[in-house]
């Protein structure tokens, strides 16, 4: 019997470590061998402890060689402004991916992690980086080409860095301006906002198979995308960020779905759940949509990614209960948890879940599936490691070049001439003297908005490189007109100045997310005072950069012209080119300009639809022929 007892524990422990680390040649390290095999041979040979790390990211600052090889963990990013140095270089980002890469490299079975970074109007947390016009412009041009080419350019600025995924782009539909993230949507209306996917295939490559929602990456150039936020997070109660959604079924599949069936369709690799709750219940808990819908009924095969502490925010406080948040969270079918930092804390609990019976393995073996699914198609296995192929590709000239186009097409030119006046555009280039007022004239920060540099946005123009509205106005005008500039003139040095006309730049300053709430959207102070002194004196165009909609009715009967400039970022030379006549006003409203902050929610088709200037609207020019 001790014989035979000795024989049963040595299978045992044989068929135990067998579980672990199946023998022979790795079918997974074989880039030959099927998408599907090579996951099953990689998860058979992963201990409940791989798997588990597979489904953390953790934020940079944290992610050092032994925490990596020790806990196995699956992705990395960088959050809002979280770079390897100041104005670090595209060496700086790619020396630093690759030490993490090799940390995750060196433990057992040799599985990358894909680093993470938010790219949402270029790769805008990096310097000297292009910074494309933010989403809300981008809708006015209707152009889904032109957003398609800009997904191209931000790719190969975000590979330039050794990052191969991005958190882009963003398909809410903003039905509120209150709300402090509308400038990341297209559009209030779903059809604009799924025209616009078409950036996806720019980011991820043009889809090479007819299957439905499996996730697609084509080759070093690209990066994977992530669809965001699912789902109804444009449709909180008075645009409240992170509110509750108060919505029919016709409502959230008629208006906020639907650009999630193009991403989808286009083969996007991700998906972000919004903090938003629907009716009530947090997205992060919503198994209902995130599984039964997303998941089965429209058979997305990418993975699920919480957003930053999104399941923390289950409950409120957030972090009040972490224990129902960990299981309320996986069960819902979420596959990757943006921890950020307290990794440990995640681990431990959904481990003892897991032992406990609380959590099946079955889920998270669908979590891991799809989250090596992504890594297989974007060839991560084959070259994780980073090098400097795209350095020269940020912030090149070509980008640039697109980004001015991008700038000058989403411009929406709202009045042109007072009644019974001649149009005051386009601006002759050639005349004495000429003002240029506005807080936001010579301020590259304010041009570009939230989500530049910084996760909330910077003041002045040392934080990165780029072409200020004032910058424009003088590369433009002819070398004998005389351009002067004063950021907030008093009335009598209007009058006194002999000024031909006036160029006045205003707006709000930069925001995201719930820092950008409003309840009353007034332009910044003191642009209404600028605004009176000078457009009361000579004639003026006002440029408004900002991130929605704002309170204008009260000053519109004293200036002679409006141009929405939006949030155009470092190219604001495309403000000039259409300004001056090189290039004629084509934009079209996206959103309802309302009258009053009391008129929201407006939308065009609402019963009650009053606006200063309704969805679709926009003059337009011709080029000058001088």
């Amino acid at each position: 019997m001790g014989t035979l007892s000795k024989a049963l524990c040595l299978l045992l422990l044989f068929c135990t470590l067998a579980a672990a680390d199946t023998g022979g040649a790795p079918k997974y390290k074989d880039p030959k061998q099927p998408l599907g095999a090579r996951i099953r041979d990689l998860m058979n040979r992963m201990t409940l402890h791989e798997k588990i790390g597979q489904m953390v990211q953790i934020e940079r600052t944290v992610a050092t060689p032994d925490v990596m090889k020790n806990y196995f963990i699956g992705s990395v990013l960088s959050g809002g402004g979280s770079v390897p140095a100041p104005k670090a270089t595209p060496e700086a980002w790619v020396n630093m991916v690759n030490e993490i890469q090799k940390a995750a490299l060196s433990t057992r079975l040799g599985i990358p992690m894909i680093y993470e970074i938010d790219a949402v109007h270029g790769h805008n947390n990096v310097y000297g980086a292009t910074i494309f016009p933010h989403n809300v412009g981008l809708g006015v041009t209707r152009d889904p080409m032109l957003l398609k080419r800009i997904g191209e350019a931000t790719a190969l600025e975000v590979r330039a860095t050794g990052i191969p995924y991005a958190f882009a782009p963003c398909i809410a539909v903003c039905r509120d301006p209150r709300w402090g993230r509308c400038y990341e949507s297209y559009s209030e209306d779903y059809r604009i906002v799924q025209e616009m996917t078409e950036i996806i295939p720019g980011l991820q490559g043009d889809l090479t198979t007819e299957r439905r929602g499996v996730p697609f990456v084509g080759g070093k150039s690209k990066v994977a995308a992530c669809a965001k936020h699912f789902v109804g997070d444009g449709g909180t109660v008075r645009g409240i960020d992170e509110n509750n959604t108060v919505i029919d079924s016709n409502g959230l599949y008629g208006i906020h779905m639907p650009g999630y069936y193009k991403a989808i369709n286009k083969g996007v690799a991700t998906v972000m759940v919004s903090y938003s709750a629907l009716n009530d219940l947090r997205m992060h808990a919503n198994k209902e949509l995130v599984t039964g819908f997303l998941k089965d009924k429209l058979k997305f095969r990418g993975f699920v990614i919480s957003d930053w502490q999104g399941i923390d925010r289950i409950t409120n406080p957030p972090h009040l209960n972490y224990s129902y948040s960990v299981y309320a969270g996986i069960s819902a079918g979420i596959d990757m948890i943006m921890v950020p930092y307290n990794y440990t804390e995640f681990i431990d609990e959904i481990n003892s879940q897991i032992k406990s019976n609380l959590i099946p393995m079955s889920r998270i073996d669908d979590a891991v599936k799809r989250i090596l699914r992504v890594k297989f198609t974007m060839g991560l296995f084959e070259e994780p490691l980073a090098d400097l192929t795209f350095a020269n590709q940020l912030g090149s000239k070509e980008h640039r070049k697109l980004a001015r186009e991008a700038v000058r097409k989403s411009l929406v030119l709202l009045k042109n001439g007072k009644k019974g006046d001649n149009p005051l555009l386009p601006l002759p280039k050639k005349t004495g003297k000429i003002l240029v007022a506005g807080t936001h004239a010579d301020n590259l920060g304010y041009q570009c908005g939230g989500w530049t540099i910084t996760w909330q946005g910077l003041d002045g123009n040392d934080l990165t490189i780029g072409t200020t509205i004032l910058a424009a106005v003088k590369n433009t005008v002819a070398p004998t007109t005389q351009v002067v500039y004063n950021q907030n003139p008093d009335a009598n040095f209007v009058k006194s100045g002999e000024f031909d006309y006036a160029v006045v730049v205003v707006g709000e300053p930069p925001y995201a997310e719930m820092y950008g709430d409003s309840t009353n959207l007034t332009i910044s102070e003191p642009g209404p005072s600028t605004i009176g002194n000078v457009c009361g004196s000579v004639k003026c165009v006002v440029v408004v950069v900002s991130g929605r909609p704002v309170v204008m009715e009260p000053y519109v009967s004293t200036i002679d012209a409006l141009v929405a400039a939006w949030l155009p970022g470092t190219e604001g030379q495309g403000v000039a080119d259409a300004l001056f006549g090189d290039y004629g006003f084509t934009g079209k409203l996206a959103r309802t300009w309302f009258k009053s902050v009391n008129q929201l929610p407006m939308n065009v088709g609402d019963r009650h639809y009053d606006p200063l200037y309704q969805f679709g609207f926009g003059l337009t020019t011709q080029p000058s022929k001088l």
